[in-house]
């Protein structure tokens, strides 16, 4: 298989006003221009926050606690970890007593794939994983894999058939399988800002795979955020800003199956045909929204839609935007 780089290397950051740079990425916490910055990884993403707070020790200490929630959290999301319960989910097809958190979040993703007409759908996993499996085999062919396993593994996917409750999850149809990748970085950098601001903080930057800001910046002006096909790149190509809301970006060369990149990580649930599985009608696509798991959810399901479709459903999304990169077109707003 091709060497990959995951989604969240798409977003790079600047701090100018702050005099603050988040890349590159290093575990441990430092004071820096009277914040205290924490870097690490959330669910194998690159994390970081940048925490103002009057109290060094009690910003420390308040720290230490995020850290123990996004473990926790890790506990119940994470697809790799095999003692999580996304992982028990998957190997059973059952989940007794599931967290609170994993409930929330399926709730959510429900109201998600009902509002993307299906193509945000988190059961895309059996399809992962039979492009996986295909590309990880020596001499494997560059078409992909047959249209029997593709059909197979599609059959395999369709949210309308988990069925959740506080008591119990469970798959309709045996060997299915979920990823709650394409949503559960902003489900919880949702939780640790909510967490944040009980503790009372504000002028906050947090970054656990997706961003979101708690309030302003402390000089009162927005946080300045770059956009860039890669966290290596030495210059965004573009600045957003962000003001108590939340940014998520995606682009098919986040993540590649085959050296080409025919193949990536934005796999339409409603296809079996290899030619049309992944999407390439942008080149990077960025939202904005109130919160992070909407802005995660978001850019996953927009990124397999014609613009006039993204159109029409931000028509009820008033507080929400969209950016879009094309070849032919470069950076831009998506007009509404």
């Amino acid at each position: 298989m091709t060497s990959r780089i995951n989604r969240r290397r798409f977003i790079g950051i600047s701090c100018a006003a702050a005099g603050l740079s988040l890349l590159p990425f290093h575990a441990g916490a430092s004071a820096h221009n009277n914040a205290v910055i924490w870097q690490g990884f959330a669910l194998g993403a690159p994390a970081k926050i940048i925490l103002h707070h009057p109290d060094k020790r009690a910003a420390e200490a308040l720290l230490r606690q995020v850290r123990a929630e996004i473990a926790r959290l890790e506990g119940i999301f994470s697809l790799y970890r095999p003692d999580s319960e996304l992982a028990s989910l998957n190997r059973s097809g059952a989940l007794a007593m599931p967290s609170p958190e994993l409930v929330e979040l399926l709730e959510k993703c429900r109201d998600f794939w009902e509002k993307s007409g299906g193509l945000f759908d988190p059961t895309i996993q059996p399809l992962w994983a039979c492009l996986a499996r295909h590309f990880s085999a020596e001499h494997a062919a560059a078409s992909g894999p047959s249209a029997q396993e593709l059909q197979q593994a599609q059959s395999l996917t369709g949210f309308d058939a988990v069925r959740f409750s506080k008591d119990r999850i469970v798959f309709d149809r045996p060997h299915m399988a979920m990823t709650l990748n394409g949503v559960a970085q902003g489900y919880i950098t949702d939780l640790i800002t909510q967490l944040l601001a009980d503790h009372g903080v504000t002028n906050t930057l947090i970054n656990l795979g997706e961003y979101r800001s708690l309030d302003n910046q402390p000089d009162g002006t927005p946080w300045q955020i770059g956009i860039a096909d890669l966290e290596t790149d030495p210059q965004p190509d573009a600045m957003l800003q962000l003001s108590g809301n939340a940014l998520a970006t995606s682009g098919g060369a986040g993540f590649r199956f085959d050296p080409d990149g025919h193949f990536n990580h934005l796999l339409n649930p409603k296809t079996a045909n290899s030619h049309e599985l992944s999407s390439s009608r942008y080149q990077r696509l960025t939202v904005i929204a109130p919160d992070a798991t909407s802005a995660d959810a978001w850019a996953t399901a927009f990124s397999l839609m014609e613009q006039a479709e993204i159109r029409a459903i931000l028509q009820n999304m008033s507080a929400t935007s969209v950016y879009i990169k094309t070849e032919k077109d470069g950076f831009q707003r998506l007009k509404v």
